[in-house]
């Protein structure tokens, strides 16, 4: 379950990287969508971490600039049309968003590889340092640690969902 794995690093320049990260914006508005109003989901948008699913696939695959720009541009467009994350959240949830996508392009262009592993060191260290800026941001302990505490469904999610998404695209070549 280790792959080479080719990790575009694509400019947003021109058509096709916009066009992805459009569609991962897309995708971090409809996980979380769903994660929050379906029946059978119903309520677990706190649990899943659905807003940066599709931030971890486009930094790891595409590079820091599409998965920089899916990191900032999900919470805002979430925001502004659903009005989640509430807008004292969003700076938390855009400083881990951009470490997110910060950690998932630097690991994959650094490694050549799609493993579990892998994405399980993106995941802890984007949560590992996004709660610390958590705790600076709210001044609370007990905020920063949250998503250990009730977000590991999410972080699992990211991982193993992420290994086969990613995994998928692993032969998409620009």
């Amino acid at each position: 379950m280790n792959y080479p794995f080719l990790s575009l690093n694509l400019r947003l320049t021109g058509a096709k990287p916009l066009l992805w990260a459009a569609a991962f914006v897309a995708g971090n508005l409809l996980l979380p969508f769903a994660c929050h109003h379906v029946p059978l989901v119903g309520n677990m948008g706190f649990t899943l971490l659905p807003i940066y699913f599709f931030t971890l696939v486009a930094a790891y695959k595409f590079g820091w600039q599409v998965g920089l720009a899916t990191a900032v541009l999900s919470p805002l467009a979430n925001h502004l049309l659903t009005g989640m994350p509430a807008a004292n959240m969003l700076p938390v949830i855009l400083t881990k968003s951009v470490l997110l996508a910060g950690f998932a392009a630097l690991i994959a262009r650094r490694s050549s590889r799609l493993s579990i592993l892998h994405l399980l060191a993106v995941v802890l260290a984007y949560q590992i340092a996004g709660s610390g800026a958590e705790m600076l941001i709210t001044q609370s302990v007990s905020m920063g640690l949250a998503d250990f505490r009730m977000g590991f469904p999410g972080m699992l999610l990211q991982v193993v969902g992420g290994y086969f998404v990613l995994k998928a695209l692993a032969k998409v070549n620009l």
